[in-house]
């Protein structure tokens, strides 16, 4: 049901773009939206990692230094017939991981040094099977992909505040009512679909990993930990890239749950909500 849930929204947000190119520009405005957009997802398909890594000040090392996360790691990728990714540390007291690359070959998983002093064994691999799937289901491409055509949206809508659009529209009040819903509406719908999107791959990742492990509960009990320490440890990561980590890494500080609106515009599903999914795939008929 994510992957299904996944393709409709990618499918939205495609249809999104198109509709609001040929509204705000509709000479030649389909054909705008999608270089626009191709430009886009060239862009974050060859270099998203690159950009991760960097904005999470992540650094790379050697299997001499963290030996039990490549021992893991290696385990699980072979188990999952992948690529062995590359490890990243970053060094930060908050507990948390993140994955990126384009495709398996390029995979890479980071996690910080905070992950790894609460971390029990099992644990540890729970949170690396997570982070393993996000590859394997190809999750940071998706992601990708989908931020980029919200952000051509956004553009889009700048571009027809400032230099004008909708041609003949403007003339009358039906075009022009339909110029600004564009505007207002569409970069806003984008943003809540990207959202949308970025929840459902953190459930199928969850999902991914606890049967990559066989023990569900082991990742249940990670995230209770990650979940807690996030809230009061700060971590410094750019916001473009925190929906990337296993928790939003930006927790601290901010008020804790939130009304329905807050949960539209979360990167990550709740905590609480994780955790029994992952209860139930441990307990079925319980």
């Amino acid at each position: 049901m994510n992957n299904v849930k996944t393709v409709v929204l990618l499918a939205l947000l495609t249809t999104l773009l198109w509709w609001m190119a040929v509204t705000l520009f509709p000479n030649g405005g389909f054909w705008f939206g999608l270089v626009l957009a191709a430009l886009f997802n060239l862009g974050a398909y060859f270099f998203s990692d690159k950009m991760a890594l960097a904005m999470s000040r992540a650094k790379p090392v050697t299997e001499e230094e963290l030996p039990q996360v490549y021992a893991t790691v290696r385990y699980l990728a072979e188990t999952a017939e992948m690529p062995m990714p590359r490890i990243y540390l970053i060094d930060s007291p908050q507990p948390n991981a993140f994955a990126t690359g384009r495709n398996p070959r390029h995979g890479v998983v980071a996690v910080t040094t905070g992950l790894l002093q609460i971390m029990n064994r099992g644990e540890l691999e729970g949170v690396l099977a997570h982070e393993l799937s996000h590859i394997r289901n190809r999750d940071i491409l998706i992601s990708s992909v989908a931020a980029m055509i919200a952000a051509a949206l956004t553009i889009l809508a700048r571009m027809a505040f400032w230099f004008g659009g909708g041609g003949r529209g403007r003339n009358n009040s039906a075009g022009a009512i339909v110029m600004i819903v564009a505007m207002i509406v569409a970069p806003i719908a984008a943003i809540l679909i990207r959202m949308a999107i970025s929840r459902s791959r953190e459930y199928q990742a969850d999902r991914s990993g606890a049967d990559l492990t066989g023990q569900p509960l082991l990742l249940a009990s990670a995230l209770g930990k990650i979940g807690i320490a996030t809230e009061r440890i700060p971590m410094r990561v750019n916001d473009a890239v925190s929906q990337l980590y296993i928790e939003n890494p930006l927790k601290s500080g901010s008020r804790r749950g939130g009304g329905g609106i807050m949960k539209l515009l979360s990167t990550h599903p709740p905590i609480e909500s994780r955790i029994e999914v992952l209860e139930e795939m441990a307990h079925p008929f319980s």
